[in-house]
């Protein structure tokens, strides 16, 4: 194209992108409640979207899930053992964990503790990464911290450990149903 005929190409769009403005000037607070209702329904429209796509996307997973699991099941050998015995793990390890994260909770928030933030366990652990035999945890500086400690905390972890002792001897009965030993039948009975 030649540079006139662009200039007038040039001319003439300018000229149309004017006139467009000018036929469709609106004041600004129509131009805002009308964008606003654009907003909202465009937000609308992708929450339906969104729901429509987990509630399809949710029994495919799903099936796929159950596909991969009804595999996994047909494996034999030891493989199907661990396979099976780790399938039968799932259920009590999130239960036991979601009753641990409640307990820790409610002890929490009984004691008035907070949780460490962040830049606490990075003074911790730092040291510990950097250089593992110079750490508080190294065996020599555990040591030496019991050998310094003070009575108040030797008293301190003396109760620490016979309330731990206690709890879970009183957790022992209590799952046992017995005070002495477990029920069951005697162990050499009859094989004489």
């Amino acid at each position: 194209m030649s540079a006139p005929a662009s200039r007038a190409v040039l001319r003439q769009s300018q000229f149309l992108a004017r006139r467009t403005a000018v036929r469709h000037a609106s004041s600004t607070s129509e131009a805002a409640s009308k964008a606003g209702e654009a907003a909202s329904s465009t937000a609308s429209k992708a929450a339906e979207g969104l729901s429509r796509v987990q509630s399809s996307a949710g029994p495919a997973i799903s099936n796929a899930a159950q596909g991969l699991g009804n595999a996994l099941k047909k494996v034999g050998g030891r493989t199907g053992k661990v396979i099976s015995f780790v399938e039968s793990m799932i259920p009590p390890t999130v239960y036991y964990s979601k009753v641990g994260l409640e307990l820790a909770k409610l002890v929490f928030r009984g004691q008035n503790m907070t949780p460490p933030n962040v830049a606490t366990f990075q003074a911790y652990l730092e040291p510990l990464i950097r250089n593992p035999t110079n750490s508080a945890f190294a065996p020599s500086n555990i040591i030496a911290r019991i050998r310094n400690a003070n009575k108040k905390e030797l008293a301190f972890a003396g109760v620490t450990a016979a309330e731990v002792i206690g709890f879970f001897t009183v957790g022992e009965m209590i799952g046992r149903m017995n005070i002495i030993g477990y029920r069951g039948e005697p162990e050499h009975a009859g094989h004489h």
